[in-house]
């Protein structure tokens, strides 16, 4: 089989899969080379071995400590990656996956304390960074605070209690927003649960990841009880809600292209790249998560946000250019 992307030159077999909740999977991968990367960081995956549909998933296996390359996956109703992977792809076949990505990881933020936050699938690159913290830091301090839907949504259930029990130095404490059961808080992380869970929060580093509201919070509720922003480090690895860029109505601006010159209007809010596609624009998208950067775009002018600039350097960001997938439009801009 031909390597269906440049993207994704890694060629992985489907060792086995194996299911962790009701909706969510692991697929252990054999890799025919040595694969480096880091715990916490992500690949991304050709879906159904094509060049044109890209997704990204974190790496939840930990180096050096995983008898294989491991990617986890909740099954989304209307996921095109998540479903093929969740419901097609069976042990034997052949996945493509980028080299690892990504700069959440304990090897690029290193302390000697950390508080880890997670929440639903959010957990997958930290029982990877905890599995190689406990291994390779031994003497580092790991609190991790988890939140689920129900005790039955606890992903790696049985790893998390292996891994406390054979390292006092992880403490873990689990959430469950409804049924919570003996060994789970009840509700949702709140600043009080954090102040009462880790009383030293402001001396830790802390990680976070999971869905953007959940991360935003965590966020304000760790600045509150004096986390440095510096030692405060969140996943950027989610898609920002997309406005349909091909709706005229309501509050609009103004998207102009300067060569040839052309004007299109667009719903406030809308990404960049929705706007773009809805009127036909070029721009590769292969990820849409900010995360592969295929989808580098030049802004000259205008009023816009942006939620990841990973892939981008500080020269390019300076020049305008962000990822359309992650530029969020705010005023009217003129592209190059």
């Amino acid at each position: 089989m031909t390597q269906p992307s440049p993207l994704c030159p890694n060629r992985m077999q489907v060792h086995s899969i194996r299911q962790e909740t009701a909706d969510v999977w692991t697929l252990d991968l054999i890799c025919d080379v040595f694969y480096p990367y880091q715990a916490g960081q992500f690949a991304l995956v050709s879906i159904r071995n094509t060049e044109e549909t890209l997704r990204a998933y974190t790496l939840s296996s930990s180096p050096g400590q995983s008898r294989f390359l491991s990617i986890s996956v909740r099954c989304l109703p209307d996921g095109a990656g998540s479903r093929w992977l969740t419901q097609e792809v069976k042990p034997g076949n052949t996945l493509w996956l980028s080299d690892a990505q990504g700069e959440f990881s304990c090897e690029r933020h290193p302390a000697d304390r950390y508080l880890m936050l997670a929440a639903g699938c959010g957990v997958t690159p930290i029982i990877s960074m905890c599995r190689w913290l406990v291994a390779n830091r031994p003497a580092c301090d790991i609190a991790v605070i988890f939140n689920v839907r129900t005790p039955a949504d606890t992903i790696f259930a049985e790893q998390w209690r292996g891994l406390c029990a054979a390292h006092p130095q992880l403490r873990l404490t689990l959430m469950a927003e409804q049924h919570a059961q003996p060994g789970y808080l009840n509700g949702r992380i709140t600043l009080e649960t954090l102040r009462q869970a880790v009383p030293d929060i402001a001396e830790r580093t802390v990680m976070t990841c999971g869905p953007a509201p959940y991360m935003t919070q965590a966020e304000q509720f760790c600045r509150q009880l004096g986390v440095p922003a510096a030692r405060f480090h969140k996943e950027q690895f989610h898609t920002p809600a997309e406005t349909d860029a091909g709706q005229g109505q309501g509050q609009g601006l103004t998207l102009r292209v300067a060569r040839p010159l052309r004007e299109f209007r667009v719903p406030v809010g809308s990404t960049l790249l929705a706007a773009m596609e809805a009127h036909a624009l070029p721009v590769n998208a292969a990820c849409r998560a900010g995360v592969c950067g295929s989808c580098k775009t030049r802004i000259l002018d205008g009023g816009y946000t942006t939620t990841s600039s990973m892939t981008l350097t500080p020269t390019e960001i300076a020049q305008g250019y962000v990822l359309a997938c992650s530029c969020q439009l705010q005023g009217d801009v003129t592209l190059a």
